[in-house]
């Protein structure tokens, strides 16, 4: 019994440790968004696009991946997911090409909502994107929470449950 204690104790302490070092990362990987970022305007492939409005009611996921990124090929299938469930995403491609080629990507990912082709990489330099994919959750015209790399469905549902409960 002492040992299974012990082997317990060893798991909730690497565990939290595991936890620690992905917040830090989290943290020094967090873009430094401007302050008036929901009030920028913004053109989409489908028309101009206000992120003040469309965060007024309910959350927006701004999602920022790259066709070129490996983790973005893991996370697209999940924000497509919750696209189709009625989350309002916003996408932004950061260097993936023309805007047929982001819109046939997105297509064929099945990724719904407003896209942002960014393709020089301006929108990803003004918000100081240093990894994709980033996901920004916003509400009310304010960001609330960010974060980079791979997450899970789950993680991203309760990010936006919580952005809608706390604000």
């Amino acid at each position: 019994m002492s040992r299974l204690r012990r082997w317990m104790r060893e798991g909730i302490v690497l565990a939290l440790i595991a936890a620690a070092a992905l917040l830090a990362m989290d943290w020094l990987r967090a873009p430094q968004l401007p302050d008036d970022l929901a009030r920028q305007p913004l053109t989409a492939l489908q028309g101009e696009i206000n992120l003040a409005q469309l965060s007024q009611q309910r959350p927006v996921l701004i999602y920022v991946w790259a066709s070129w990124c490996g983790v973005c090929k893991l996370t697209t299938p999940t924000v497509a997911g919750l696209s189709q469930d009625g989350t309002q995403v916003v996408s932004v491609a950061l260097r993936s090409g023309s805007d047929a080629r982001v819109a046939t990507w997105l297509e064929k990912k099945g990724v719904q909502g407003p896209a942002i082709n960014d393709e020089n990489g301006a929108l990803g330099q003004r918000w100081q994107i240093g990894a994709t994919p980033t996901f920004i959750v916003l509400y009310q015209g304010k960001v609330i929470s960010t974060t980079s790399g791979w997450t899970s469905r789950w993680g991203l549902a309760l990010r936006l449950w919580w952005s809608a409960h706390t604000a």
